[in-house]
């Protein structure tokens, strides 16, 4: 699985927990007849909408992600396509902490309605970090691949040959 494409997909699965855990909060309040009780997460909703929009916004890669292009390895080779297992592999975390909110919210339903709230700024946060890689791909000529491995090991990258992308000045 390229690495672009697994930053672009955890944007989207950020932004699809976000959604639902919202939803499941603003279902369990109903289900209280409580609507205070999502007073509290709808202003962190909107904070964590501005915090992750600011952090969002740089115009480059976040200094850990140009660690991980620059420590890629080259191979000659594209790695064997496993993009089920490597996204379980690596967002794991997600979808555990999606499922427990969801479960907590028969409990309180501020549970789920908070963890969107981090959902929300990891979504955003992250929004521009595609573009950032395909620019740095397109300016090598380099595909990065996201190596199979364990849970429990860090990400690692492979380089592979690519296209260059060619800009004329004018």
């Amino acid at each position: 699985m390229s690495f672009a494409d697994l930053i672009k997909t955890t944007v989207l699965l950020c932004a699809g927990a976000a959604t639902t855990l919202a939803a499941v909060a603003v279902l369990s309040a109903a289900a209280e007849h409580d609507p205070g009780a999502v007073t509290i997460p709808f202003v962190w909703w909107a904070v964590a909408a501005v915090a992750g929009s600011i952090l969002g916004a740089r115009g480059h890669a976040l200094p850990a992600i140009a660690r991980l292009l620059a420590s890629a390895r080259a191979v000659k080779d594209m790695p064997e396509p496993r993009p089920g297992l490597i996204v379980l592999a690596r967002l794991w975390p997600l979808l555990i902490s999606t499922l427990i909110a969801c479960v907590l919210s028969i409990a309180a339903p501020q549970i789920p309605g908070i963890e969107a709230g981090f959902a929300i700024v990891s979504a955003l946060a992250w929004r521009n970090q595609y573009s950032a890689v395909l620019a740095v791909e397109g300016r090598d000529g380099v595909r990065f691949f996201v190596d199979r491995a364990p849970f429990w090991r860090p990400i690692t990258l492979t380089r592979t040959p690519g296209f260059k992308v060619y800009h004329p000045t004018q």
